[in-house]
């Protein structure tokens, strides 16, 4: 921020360190190690993690003794107290301390604690006008290091801010709350609705998977309905008729692998399909019923074996991406955050075919099990963390076994068959074909299919307008805040006590106390 923008009457620009009073205090948290810390201590740690971007967000669980804070000559924050992030992300977010407690709270030293003291200058003012857009930049502008940039204490001292009148200050607070608070309600609204979408769209996919919402189409296209014996024993005939031609394929290739003389790595023979039993009856027992020309059973009838991606490291440049467990994202694939391979070997194994369908094998407890369908974007190959399904297409429609493993019946499922390590959770191949699975006809999958990818198509765009609303919101309160501080949001009254005679005040005073 600069002195060229144009102040009101009785505004004057001042620093961050010319705020703070004589009895207020202007410091870096303490340098608390982790063998400092304990967890039976009786003082928290306000970290990073607490501090929102004008609210306090409460989330860490870090304590330290009385006594090792005092050793280690702590500050004790208390209310009301000023706490500033040298640390993005965002670099610079305010937020006003708001536990009560006597030498209960001590801070790290990336978070800076502002006391203004016994000064005019209101605390919540001070927090509005450094979470504006203009003081943001001129944090940008002063931050240092070179890969965990951060604004030091003294740096965010001479940070220049505008300062109204004592009594304007008020009125300010005053108005930026109140359209912060409509804006509030807003915003409720809109996430509620997004998150009713998700609701929405778990409650179709259980009908869709019960079978109800094709109910009217199976009465319509009764000639194509199978018995469910008969259905599964037409899945497994393509099974095996799949594998045949994957073992002619393979004799193929070898026979042609020794016409060349045998150069290059020789063909793999394909692997015979894993056995397969029935669906045991605890697990049935708990499904839900389907109509009569449906099934429940085990995935694994309608794949000749799935396959784990490729487990080279990848560059960040090459021929073709190599999709990663990140690129998978609300059942769809994300392109961005791309890595990638050239080695021609490592493409011929692992390219991926229209269709193919993707398992994440390994992350985090609530994403494990997470799948999308690649459907020939770009040419790629996947990830070592992630599966290929390998399913008949002529039993399964890609996009209906896709929609189902997304669905709260598969999540719940693999849930609880998930092996949990640290941090992360895991299921291999093996129990993903034993997943429970409802079969019926392919051209009822394909109708089913069509209906869900309308439906979220529709789903999809309410929820890319709520979003937009979103940041529409996030742009207010920020054009609120720059209004706000360049004296456009409420009248100015000349009988004010100018910001300049504050100013001088407290410098006097600081005087006095040196």
């Amino acid at each position: 921020m600069t002195d060229k923008v144009k102040m009101p009457p009785g505004w004057v620009y001042a620093t961050v360190g010319d705020a703070v009073s004589s009895d207020g205090i202007f410091t870096d948290g303490d340098w608390v190690e982790t063998k400092d810390q304990d967890p039976n201590g009786n003082v928290r740690l306000i970290q990073l993690a607490d501090i929102g971007d004008g609210f306090f967000l409460d989330k860490s669980s870090r304590f330290l003794t009385r006594a090792k804070a005092h050793e280690l000559n702590c500050t004790f924050l208390t209310k009301g107290d000023l706490l500033v992030a040298r640390m993005p992300d965002p670099l610079g977010r305010c937020c006003i301390f708001p536990l009560d407690g006597v030498e209960k709270y001590v801070t790290v030293v990336d978070v800076c604690a502002i006391r203004l003291g016994t000064s005019s200058i209101i605390t919540k003012y001070m927090m509005y006008v450094i979470n504006s857009p203009r003081t943001r930049m001129s944090i940008e502008a002063l931050k240092t290091g070179s890969t965990r940039r951060r604004i030091s204490r003294g740096n965010l001292a001479r940070v220049k801010i505008p300062l109204a009148p004592p009594n304007e200050q008020h009125r300010v607070v005053a108005k930026i709350e109140e359209l912060f608070s409509e804006l509030d309600k807003g915003i409720e609204s809109l996430k509620a609705a997004r998150a009713k979408l998700d609701l929405y769209r778990q409650a179709v996919l259980k009908h869709a998977f019960e079978g109800k919402l094709t109910a009217q189409w199976r009465e319509e296209n009764k000639d194509k309905l199978e018995k469910p014996a008969r259905l599964l024993a037409r899945v497994t005939r393509e099974r095996d008729a799949q594998y045949e031609r994957q073992l002619w394929e393979w004799e193929s290739a070898t026979l042609k692998w020794e016409e060349n003389g045998r150069s290059g790595e020789k063909p793999q023979r394909p692997k015979k399909p894993r056995k397969m039993t029935r669906l045991p009856f605890d697990v049935t027992a708990n499904l839900p019923t389907l109509p009569e020309s449906w099934l429940w059973e085990k995935l694994g009838w309608m794949t000749c074996g799935v396959e784990y991606g490729t487990a080279a490291k990848s560059a960040t440049t090459g021929r073709v991406p190599v999709l990663r467990m990140g690129n998978i994202q609300n059942a769809k694939l994300d392109w961005a955050d791309l890595v990638y391979t050239s080695d021609q070997n490592e493409i011929e194994q692992y390219l991926l075919h229209d269709g193919d369908v993707l398992f994440n094998r390994t992350n985090s407890p609530e994403l494990v099990g997470k799948t999308a369908i690649y459907e020939g974007e770009r040419p790629s190959v996947f990830a070592g963390y992630l599966i290929r399904v390998n399913h008949i297409r002529k039993a399964v429609d890609s996009h209906f076994l896709n929609l189902f493993l997304n669905s709260q019946f598969a999540r719940q499922y693999g849930n609880s068959v998930k092996t949990d390590g640290v941090n992360q959770s895991n299921i291999n191949g093996t129990k993903l074909t034993d997943y429970p699975f409802p079969y019926c006809s392919i051209e009822e999958q394909r109708e089913l299919a069509a209906i869900l990818v309308s439906t979220f198509s529709l789903i999809d765009e309410i929820e890319a307008e709520i979003l937009q609303q979103l940041q529409k919101a996030d742009g207010l309160r920020r054009s609120i805040l720059k209004k706000a501080f360049s004296g456009q949001l409420v009248v100015q009254d000349p009988r004010d006590e100018p910001a300049s005679v504050l100013l001088d005040r407290i410098r006097a005073e600081r005087g006095e106390a040196a």
